[in-house]
């Protein structure tokens, strides 16, 4: 698996990383909307965004996602960031497949509705 993800062209958002130590890596250190803009116009595959939610919330608002996937973990914080803060605007989703993992964990893929 360490092989497929170093061969793949990666692009990490970044305002302080200039030097990504990773093969394939490419820093996008300006307009990040208008970067991924540029990308989906671009043929080829699947973009993924992973482990971060400002970037998540940002492509969101932009309509800039086809997919949304959420894993919900069967565990009450209290407390931490909220995925979808007050007074961001809203966006319909539809749910479009949902599976539910032996450990009680939720995967909900959602599209823009």
């Amino acid at each position: 698996m360490a092989d497929a993800i170093n061969g793949i062209r990666k692009l990490v958002a970044s305002t302080t990383l200039h030097e990504p130590g990773w093969n394939n890596t490419t820093v996008i250190d300006g307009d990040v909307i208008a970067a991924i803009k540029d990308l989906k116009r671009r043929p080829g595959k699947n973009v993924t965004v992973s482990g971060s939610i400002s970037l998540t919330r940002a492509l969101l608002e932009a309509g800039l996602l086809d997919e949304l996937r959420l894993l919900v973990h069967p565990i009450v914080l209290g407390t931490g960031q909220r995925l979808f803060p007050d007074g961001m605007t809203q966006v319909p989703l539809a749910l479009t497949r949902s599976a539910t993992f032996s450990t009680g964990v939720l995967d909900l893929t959602y599209q823009p509705a």
